[in-house]
């Protein structure tokens, strides 16, 4: 009689193994429970939330057009954003000096303040993922997936 097969805790992938977006969708699993459990649940921030107030701090202000670019949201979706953080007192929106038809949104204040409480909050998601890689590896993975996404 034959042996019997050893069963494998680890199920074949088969055409899966080299289709990037079952990879993504498995390693959103894991980014989104960290964002929730460090960020959004003791923050009440949505990841939209967060993402548009840190493009914030990282550029003093942006134009509503550059911030819809960037977050890949259509202009009516990032003006129901843009209102309902304005509400909050998070974000400002202002006319640009340069041309006065357009306007800028920037931080107040506030905002300010949360996105430095969100930063540090932030520096727990890694552990969640960072485990299985080294710096060199993370820095790689950031690297790729960004060209994954850039014009």
């Amino acid at each position: 009689m034959p042996a019997a097969k050893k069963h494998s805790s680890k199920i074949a992938l088969g055409a899966l193994h080299s289709q990037l977006g079952f990879h993504l969708a498995q390693a959103s699993i894991i980014t989104n429970h960290a964002f929730n459990q460090c960020v959004g649940e003791p923050l009440q921030l949505r990841k939209v939330e967060y993402s548009l107030l840190m493009l914030l701090q990282a550029n003093q202000a942006l134009s509503p057009k550059q911030l819809a670019k960037s977050l890949a949201l259509t202009a009516p979706n990032l003006t129901m954003l843009l209102d309902r953080l304005q509400e909050r007192d998070w974000i400002v929106r202002e006319r640009n000096p340069n041309d006065g038809r357009s306007q800028h949104v920037r931080l107040t204040p506030v905002g300010e303040a949360l996105m430095r409480e969100a930063a540090d909050a932030a520096k727990g998601m890694a552990s969640h993922w960072q485990k299985n890689l080294t710096p060199a590896e993370n820095a790689m993975l950031l690297e790729l997936l960004s060209k994954v996404y850039q014009d």
